[in-house]
């Protein structure tokens, strides 16, 4: 994939160089897409909230019951984007140290001994952190840093991490035995929270046939490392006109419970200003992803969900009266229609 253009070209040829590199990445991800789509049946609104995250350079939270594949789709991500996966199951004993990594002494000549820092998984580009909610709260906040900082310390050290980096973390929604639920200040590091549902009964189907026989498709690479940071700074070069920008102001705003408004009674908290970001980067990879060289309304409510579900929480009244996090983000999008 080619660079970015710069601000020093030419206008005419700026343009033209954009359109180019946005057609091609374009492009690029229609086959990242067709090759996911080879190992993951029926998820294809799936697909597209996870490269989406990725494009933005940001973090995914996947909620979704057992079995249905996100394992699978980290992994498969990881080969069709070109980039090094790896995967941490979440135990309750599970140290800081299992992920960042740790210091040992070795003596590489008799009588002198020094340190050597042996990394840990998340030294990864893509890392997969299976039911994060079950670690306890210091190994959380150990990968706090590593998602929002892009480093990590050990024994005082700071030690960066790949570029690009990006963690999908998986949570049972059903489980919660024995779980840390998530904090705000983490919950809020995520880009998306995407819910991951049981696929229709066709990709049900297509699954059986295709996963039980001797022969399994072949996944290609579409893209690599430097192909997705390039696409990434392509992302934010993505014009958005000033009436989406004030769409999305209005529908975050919308969306907090302050005195007076009509959410007040309903949530404990609402999205900050993180959110609108979060916004802003999703509508732009979401366009990209479908050739458009600009985000558009259904874009926003396309992603108001995603991007909003996880900032938000319902008090104990409007529990009791059984509303729900995704009838308020509706209603709230309704005026969009």
């Amino acid at each position: 994939m080619r660079e970015a253009p710069t601000s020093s070209e030419q206008p005419a040829d700026f343009a033209a160089s954009f359109v180019r590199m946005a057609e091609d990445a374009a492009g690029n991800l229609v086959r990242a897409r067709a090759e996911i789509g080879k190992a993951i049946f029926g998820q294809e609104r799936v697909i597209e909230e996870a490269l989406v995250t990725v494009l933005s350079g940001g973090h995914a939270l996947l909620v979704g019951v057992p079995g249905l594949a996100k394992t699978k789709l980290v992994e498969t991500m990881g080969r069709v984007l070109g980039l090094d996966a790896r995967r941490v199951q979440f135990t309750p004993d599970l140290m800081p140290s299992d992920i960042l990594g740790t210091e040992i002494l070795e003596e590489p000549t008799p009588g002198k001994r020094a340190f050597r820092f042996v990394k840990g998984p998340v030294f990864a580009e893509l890392l997969m952190a299976d039911e994060i909610n079950r670690a306890s709260p210091r190994t959380q906040s150990a990968l706090l840093q590593a998602m929002q900082e892009g480093f990590v310390t050990i024994a005082g050290q700071r030690h960066d991490l790949p570029k690009p980096f990006h963690v999908l973390a998986t949570q049972n929604p059903i489980e919660q035995e024995g779980t840390y639920p998530l904090p705000e200040a983490q919950l809020d590091r995520f880009l998306l929270e995407i819910d991951v549902d049981y696929p229709d009964r066709d990709a049900e189907r297509r699954m059986l046939i295709e996963t039980t026989g001797s022969e399994s498709s072949e996944i290609q690479a579409v893209f690599s490392a430097e192909g997705i940071l390039a696409a990434q700074r392509l992302v934010r070069r993505l014009p958005v006109g000033d009436s989406i920008v004030e769409s999305i102001l209005d529908l975050v705003r919308s969306a907090r419970p302050l005195p007076g408004t009509p959410l007040a009674e309903k949530l404990v908290w609402g999205p900050g200003p993180r959110a609108s970001q979060a916004l802003m980067l999703a509508i732009r990879a979401r366009a990209l992803i479908d050739g458009r060289l600009s985000p558009s309304l259904d874009d926003v409510v396309a992603l108001a969900e995603p991007v909003l579900k996880h900032r938000m929480a319902l008090s104990f009244a409007a529990r009791a009266e059984g509303e729900t996090i995704s009838k308020i983000i509706r209603s709230l999008t309704d005026r969009f229609a």
